[in-house]
């Protein structure tokens, strides 16, 4: 989902990712603070937490796009979010075209 949140300084900044930090259901999420936007993903109702976000930073929170994404997708993007970190703050980059052939670089 993308949402446009007013950040106009570093202490909404923070305030913003704080209580992105704080909702479970999120899984990823990027904040591009020239851009006004907030780009989250994982399994919610867009419409909650939007309202969450707006009842926790007083700011106002304008929904512009959602992507719904199938089970299929999930499985397989969290399979992959899997694979690519292991406990030692390596990533490993694989494409899916060519599995066989591995890079690894730090993180």
């Amino acid at each position: 989902m993308v949402m446009r949140i007013n950040i106009d300084c570093s202490g909404c900044y923070r305030k913003v990712k704080r209580v992105l930090l704080d909702v479970p259901e999120l899984e990823i999420h990027l904040l591009e603070k020239k851009q006004t936007r907030v780009i989250v993903g994982g399994r919610f109702i867009p419409q909650d937490v939007a309202i969450m976000i707006r009842k926790k930073t007083n700011r106002r929170v304008e929904i512009l796009d959602i992507q719904e994404f199938s089970e299929d997708k999930d499985a397989e993007v969290m399979e992959d979010h899997k694979s690519m970190t292991n406990n030692n703050n390596w990533t490993l980059l694989a494409t899916h075209q060519h599995q066989h052939q591995i890079e690894t670089c730090l993180v």
